[in-house]
């Protein structure tokens, strides 16, 4: 925290950082930019060829709808291009195409009438508007931050991503920076913590390292449980209600529409192998509570009939126990399936950290501290650390994959679910974490 000589001691001069944000990332040229090509430029083209157009009220909600629309799709897109890893671009057209597509289906479920010429030119435009500034404002170079010295700030500058500055003395005048780090709980000297209040006053973000390092590495390394700063321990409990009603809603229909796949898939493992098309264990599920979970077999039937408990829940790379069917589902995803079942008993969900076998669970308990914690929210078929990491087992892996889950946690939103739902297509088109 700022020392009390810091807080009254705002006379000295304000550190001269220069141009610290390019007009190009402004959300005001962003947005209204956005507008006016996806929105006005349609209806301009529309009423230079008929000027009565915009004066008929199918045109009128045509351009407040597809307004709406983009301006849901602006700022979902920003959200989710705030999370690490995430290439923002890739992120562009399922982003507007699902704000785009919610209105339309507003607009269908009312009947009200509508230009197709405005909707899909909109669409359109908005899509290649962000596009175009994407590729414009990747030639500005990487973000750069200026480190003040002092406490746990050295490990920072390892972090990819970011051309990062060291300030030797509070005097140094450094352009286009974008912000300024410190370890603020470092006993930093009465001139770095005036450095650091002009900082702010001036309007330059100044970050604490542990959060700009949570920011760009999509991990929470926590010291003590009341760090991982949730406000409290819970996460949002309004959002656990929604999102298990989605995701019951999901799991219904999923079983409904996909049963004949289902079917296909279990005739297929009880041809490649002998024993049941159904595999289940007992996973270590919400609030700690054991429950067995529902998956199609990949592996022999005889590979669990000997050896040490722990090694034989331990899927391992190139597993010789995984059959020829096994191994395309896997890279498919589609033995994770029948999990719809756990989902609909309330015991998963679609999105969390993924359930350990009951032995593993209580190994990492006793090896890793806080691992209990990441029981605080229901677990799921893909998580966070999935898109991330991948399938691990180590207990050094683990314990990165705990960081992953105790970031999910910490920033449980509907943001960060989207996020890895569309990295989990990315994983299931590259098999990339599936073991």
């Amino acid at each position: 925290m700022l020392s009390e000589a810091a807080r009254t001691n705002l006379d000295a001069p304000v550190p001269n950082i220069g141009s610290r944000r390019h007009w190009l990332l402004r959300i005001r040229v962003q947005l209204l930019g956005g507008l006016l090509v996806a929105i006005v430029l349609p209806a301009a083209i529309r009423s230079s060829v008929d000027p009565r157009v915009l004066l008929s009220s199918n045109q009128q909600a045509t351009m407040i709808a597809a307004a709406i629309a983009h301006i849901v799709g602006f700022f979902a897109y920003r959200r989710m291009g705030n999370f690490p890893g995430v290439a923002a671009a890739s992120y562009i057209l399922p982003t507007f195409a699902m704000s785009y597509g919610a209105v339309l289906v507003m607009i269908f479920f009312f009947r009200f009438d509508y230009s197709r010429f405005q909707a899909i030119g909109s669409f359109l435009l908005s899509v290649s508007w962000y596009f175009g500034l994407s590729l414009a404002t990747r030639r500005l170079g990487p973000y750069r931050l200026a480190i003040i010295p002092g406490g746990e700030v050295d490990r920072i500058e390892t972090v990819g991503g970011v051309n990062w500055r060291r300030l030797a003395s509070p005097s140094d005048a450094l352009e286009r920076i974008s912000g300024v780090v410190a370890d603020l709980r470092a006993d930093l000297s009465a001139d770095w913590e005036r450095y650091i209040a002009n900082s702010a006053l001036s309007g330059v973000p100044v970050y604490h390292v542990k959060q700009i390092s949570e920011s760009l590495t999509g991990r929470v390394e926590i010291e003590h449980l009341s760090e991982n700063t949730l406000g409290s321990l819970n996460p949002n409990h309004f959002y656990i209600k929604l999102k298990q009603m989605i995701d019951w809603t999901v799991a219904l229909l999923m079983l409904l529409f996909l049963s004949p796949l289902l079917l296909i898939t279990a005739i297929a493992i009880r041809l490649d192998s002998k024993g049941p098309a159904m595999f289940r264990q007992e996973r270590m599920g919400y609030r700690g509570q054991v429950f067995t979970v529902f998956k199609f077999r990949s592996m022999l039937l005889d590979a669990d009939q000997a050896g040490d408990e722990r090694e034989k829940a331990i899927t391992k790379s190139e597993d010789d126990r995984i059959t020829r069917v096994g191994r395309f589902l896997r890279k498919s995803r589609i033995d994770e399936l029948p999990q719809a079942l756990n989902i609909l008993r309330g015991e998963m969900s679609w999105i969390g950290p993924r359930p350990e076998a009951v032995v593993l669970s209580e190994w990492y308990e006793n090896e890793l501290p806080f691992y209990r914690y990441r029981h605080i929210v229901r677990p799921g078929i893909t998580g966070w650390a999935q898109v991330n990491q991948g399938h691990v087992a180590a207990v050094d892996d683990v314990l990165e994959k705990l960081h992953y889950d105790f970031y999910y946690i910490k920033n449980f939103s509907p943001w960060l679910d989207v996020v890895i739902v569309l990295r989990t297509i990315k994983t299931m088109l590259t098999g990339f974490g599936a073991r």
